[in-house]
């Protein structure tokens, strides 16, 4: 079944968590260049999402776009990058699992805020998500978007290289107010228009709400759309004790994104700070829910 049927079964689908801080537990700190430095450990990891109960994993391409690459002075090549992150993915889940090809934020501000015009922006998504489809991606993830500008400049770019579905993902400050993101786009207008502008799935991730407070903003994204509503909630806000960051208890978080899930999310996993162990009893909470109702 290809993933554009797999969102129309109507089933919850398991994603899976954070590589940044999965990396980070393993000393490598490179981020996205590690699928170049370390690939043995990204393929590592998907794996272990993967048999944590992850139908779907996430590619290891984050941030890796022509403009963030640039002004970050990461010495990468772009298509050398993203290549090996779809790869990678794919050696972990094979034919058995969906590979989503992630495209992040710039990091930059539009035009008058920035320097940024919208065409810049649409052409660094452009070109990082036709590397991807290349690779055998089975659809795109927007992710981590603060700014509705950027986020549909990214969804245009990504239907404009292929015919696989776009899921487009945004990132809330505040889950008061109908939800805001940074740049101040309320929940409702986020839904709406990524709706319009022919998104696959819609919904929202990392930001600075935990679990519970997220269920607020897929209720309202809920009510502003009919496509398949997304939640990837960080695993609390980290703590440091002793030396060592900690996060939100596997079951803690679980209990908050059930509660997401009842609220009418489909598409559920989690961000920052989120492990195997958070996504394995996450989906164990699910299949019991799912089996109770």
């Amino acid at each position: 079944m290809d993933f554009y049927n797999f969102l129309k079964s109507n089933k919850a689908i398991i994603l899976d968590g954070a590589m940044g801080t999965e990396l980070d537990k393993r000393g490598v700190l490179g981020r996205c260049d590690a699928n170049l430095t370390h690939p043995e450990i990204v393929a590592e990891i998907h794996l272990e999402y993967f048999n944590a109960g992850s139908q779907a994993v996430i590619t290891n391409t984050f941030p890796m776009s022509r403009i963030y690459i640039e002004t970050h002075k990461i010495k990468v090549d772009i298509a050398e990058v993203n290549r090996a992150g779809a790869q990678l993915a794919r050696s972990a889940v094979g034919d058995n699992g969906y590979v989503l090809g992630d495209l992040g934020s710039t990091a930059q501000l539009l035009e008058p805020y920035g320097t940024y015009k919208e065409k810049d922006i649409y052409d660094t998504f452009k070109e990082q998500a036709s590397l991807l489809a290349e690779n055998g991606v089975d659809a795109f993830i927007i992710e981590t978007m603060f700014d509705l500008r950027e986020a549909l400049c990214a969804l245009r770019a990504c239907k404009d290289t292929s015919s696989i579905p776009v899921i487009a993902s945004m990132a809330f400050q505040t889950e008061t107010k109908g939800g805001r993101t940074m740049m101040g786009n309320s929940a409702e207008e986020c839904a709406t228009k990524l709706t319009e502008e022919g998104a696959d799935a819609v919904g929202t991730n990392c930001g600075e709400l935990d679990p519970a407070q997220m269920a607020k903003i897929v209720s309202i994204f809920k009510e502003s759309t009919s496509l398949p509503v997304l939640a990837e909630p960080n695993a609390g806000k980290p703590k440091l004790e002793k030396e060592k960051v900690f996060y939100m208890e596997p079951e803690t978080f679980a209990a908050g994104v059930l509660e997401c899930y009842r609220a009418g999310a489909r598409l559920i996993g989690g961000c920052c700070g989120t492990s195997p162990q958070h996504i394995k009893t996450l989906s164990e909470l699910i299949s019991k829910e799912s089996h109770n109702t």
